[in-house]
């Protein structure tokens, strides 16, 4: 992989070509050297701007060496820094800025040293007032906690975190998958809608792979090998950031195929597998969902419930939930278990060996004792 170009300074100032904004490089109070975003936009007033805020940093970088004074650290720069700094590796930036949206008002230039586990509390309890889940209180609260980790980590700033040990209990995740009936009809109603679409392709792909919604729709000709059967998907394109190899059976290489004789009729040069006619990546399927959805009398059915009846159809047939983990791409084999209960012969024949022991004790011979 080629290195990032920067016009870099070994000490000061310097740019990026992959950021709008100025970065700095200095000695921090404990010898290490920091390079972070000064948030600070480039101009000629922002070069400025950002050469008087790294003698600020540069001050207080002195001030804690020499008398162990501990600089005053806010909220808002905690997370300007933070997310400059991984932008680009970080994925679900939407939800990121979402879950900003509702911590700002309450944290805002507040004092990083100053805040306390009974802060946090009360914002738990604020949350759950105003309707929010507890999955999403703990993903506002994990960003958070992920900020303030890094920063003593990678920056040495003395802050404490207060959002350690407040994940709160989330339900059980959902479980929403169709037979395949239900997806035969689903993919008759894509294909009544759309002459030539893209979305039966799509449904098709999805229910034969498990892939996610972004690692279809951002899929490349360049990264499909008909050949061999697979469409392999680096850790850029993948939610656990890991690489996988996702095989095709017949009915997803169809799909495959079907999307490659479009581009060949309308856009012979575009990368995507799923674009329009003019060859521009399809971003979003929403609006035709729905309408498919609708049109096939599936209530409550979410895109993302492809890769849940993906899962349900394995498992339901036998396949080891191994197996099934390494081909969604799961983390851990916890996400997958989620599915265990479709698979009650394993259970059935577990319990079955209960039955096998008892007959043997029954059949065992038993000797009395001797006078």
């Amino acid at each position: 992989m080629p290195k990032r170009k920067t016009n870099r300074r070994q000490d000061g100032i310097y740019e990026r070509t992959d950021s709008p904004y100025y970065w700095a490089s200095y000695i921090e109070a404990s010898g290490k050297r920091v390079r972070r975003s000064t948030g600070i936009a480039k101009s000629v007033e922002g070069r400025r701007e950002a050469e008087a805020l790294l003698s600020k940093w540069r001050l207080e970088a002195h001030m804690e060496r020499q008398w162990d004074e501990q600089p005053s650290r806010t909220f808002d720069e905690l997370m300007l820094a933070y997310l400059e700094e991984l932008e680009g590796m970080m994925r679900n930036t939407e939800r990121h800025i979402w879950s900003l949206k509702n911590l700002y008002p309450r944290f805002t230039g507040r004092d990083l040293n100053q805040l306390t586990p009974g802060d946090i509390r009360q914002y738990i309890v604020d949350r759950r007032k105003a309707g929010a889940s507890n999955g999403t209180i703990n993903r506002e609260i994990g960003l958070v906690s992920a900020a303030l980790n890094h920063a003593r980590k990678e920056w040495d700033w003395a802050v404490p975190n207060p959002c350690e040990k407040r994940r709160l209990r989330e339900p059980e995740g959902r479980v929403r998958w169709i037979t395949r009936r239900e997806a035969d009809v689903l993919l008759e109603a894509a294909r009544d809608h759309e002459r030539p679409g893209y979305l039966a392709d799509f449904i098709a792909l999805a229910l034969n792979t498990g892939c996610r919604r972004g690692e279809l729709l951002g899929l490349e000709w360049s990264r499909v090998d008909l050949q061999a059967r697979l469409i392999h998907l680096e850790a850029e394109h993948t939610k656990t950031r890991r690489r996988r190899s996702v095989p095709l059976n017949e009915a997803a290489r169809q799909a495959i195929l079907s999307r490659l004789r479009f581009r060949m009729r309308y856009c012979a040069d575009t990368p995507w597998v799923f674009c329009n006619q003019k060859g521009r990546r399809i971003a979003d399927i929403k609006k035709t969902w729905a309408t498919v959805c609708r049109k096939a009398g599936l209530d409550d059915f979410r895109v993302h419930d492809m890769r849940h009846t993906c899962a349900a159809w394995l498992v339901t047939s036998g396949v080891p939930l191994a197996e099934v983990r390494d081909l969604l791409g799961h983390s851990t084999i916890a996400m997958t278990e989620r599915y265990a209960h479709l698979a009650p012969e394993n259970v059935r024949s577990a319990v079955a060996r209960l039955d096998e022991k008892q007959e043997l004790e029954t059949k065992r011979p038993r000797h009395g004792r001797g006078r």
